[in-house]
């Protein structure tokens, strides 16, 4: 899916679609945020929820590099 189609669905769809389509990356924590990354096409989408609930935030897309720099220590690519 790219990214211009994925903006168009609500937050609850993207979620959904994120679950089901999405390759899961890597989690982290953030001050008191508990954020999960994915990609996705042709861009990366991390989900923010507040630590210890499932409610979520909003979904923070982007597309560049430098924003997988947070996760680097933390994604585990398969083996081939």
């Amino acid at each position: 899916m790219r990214l211009t189609v994925f903006k168009k669905l609500n937050m609850r769809q993207q979620a959904s679609c994120l679950c089901q389509q999405g390759h899961f990356l890597a989690e982290r924590k953030q001050d008191s945020f508990r954020l999960q990354l994915y990609a996705l096409g042709d861009f990366y989408a991390e989900i923010w929820r507040v630590h210890d609930d499932e409610h979520i935030l909003f979904i923070h897309l982007f597309q560049h590099p430098a924003g997988l720099v947070p996760y680097l220590e933390k994604i585990t690519l398969p083996e081939v």
